[in-house]
């Protein structure tokens, strides 16, 4: 996926992946667990991505959504709404928080294996330009920087479409084994 297409080419894009889950028969919801045995973290991202698995009701409430993964990498992006606005006429801080932690944690997610889950442990976000309607599309990449048994951290950052940085952030999240019964 080129990270430096048009905006136009940016929401079509977003466009495209949330109409790829839809025509997968993918729905927001969750998962069941039975759904999920034997899939690596990779694997059901994946599984959401084409529609095989429900997608997380947040990413329609946040208008956002995981357009790439892979080994250690996460690309999300979002498009800010109105109903994304503090009172001070710019975007919630808390959006970009939830973009940076969703592209953070799906980056955690495709290193594990079947078997292994994750749960946020620190989050620090660094919100450095505001954001409007105006702004359009804004894209937060992530990756893994060290990766041990039961501690992984990764960082992103969200730009726009012109490589103008809005925030960044980094995370430390606390792996374990899923419960087998």
């Amino acid at each position: 996926m080129n990270d430096n297409l048009p905006r136009h080419d940016w929401a079509i894009q977003q466009d495209a992946a949330q109409r790829r889950i839809r025509d997968g028969g993918g729905n927001p919801g969750l998962a069941q667990a039975e759904q999920l045995v034997g899939k690596s973290g990779r694997a059901v991202l994946e599984a959401m991505m084409s529609g095989e698995l429900p997608y997380p009701p947040m990413s329609d409430t946040m208008n956002m959504a995981l357009l790439e993964i892979g080994d250690g990498r996460a690309v999300f992006q979002g498009i800010p709404l109105l109903q994304h606005y503090n009172p001070l006429g710019t975007v919630h801080g808390g959006w970009f928080a939830t973009l940076l932690d969703s592209a953070l944690g799906c980056s955690v997610q495709s290193t594990l294996p079947a078997g292994r889950s994750y749960t946020t442990a620190e989050l620090s976000v660094r919100i450095v330009r505001a954001a409007t309607l105006k702004t359009g599309p804004l894209r937060a990449v992530a990756s893994v920087v060290h990766r041990g048994r039961q501690m992984i951290t990764a960082e992103a950052r969200v730009e726009d479409e012109h490589g103008k940085l809005f925030a960044h952030a980094t995370t430390t999240c606390f792996v374990f084994d899923l419960p087998t019964t």
